[in-house]
């Protein structure tokens, strides 16, 4: 019985902890847009990231012949 002393208080300081830091979260705009890095994934254009088929015979990126990505 004694021990609900100590873990009824830790209980409660620990929900206080967790709700300012979800309020600290939402102040800083963390769940501002959640569509976005999903889309981003979908409508990213890899054809800039093309690998010519010497390139990928011989084992090296288009980085280590000189040409900018």
């Amino acid at each position: 019985m004694d021990i609900l002393f100590l873990l009824i208080p830790l209980s409660v300081v620990l929900v206080f902890v967790i709700g300012v830091v979800f309020w600290l979260a939402l102040k800083g705009g963390q769940f501002d847009d959640l569509e976005s890095p999903g889309l981003d994934i979908v409508l990213d254009d890899d054809s800039s990231k093309s690998v010519s088929p010497e390139s990928a015979r011989s084992g090296e990126s288009s980085n280590e012949r000189g040409h900018p990505e």
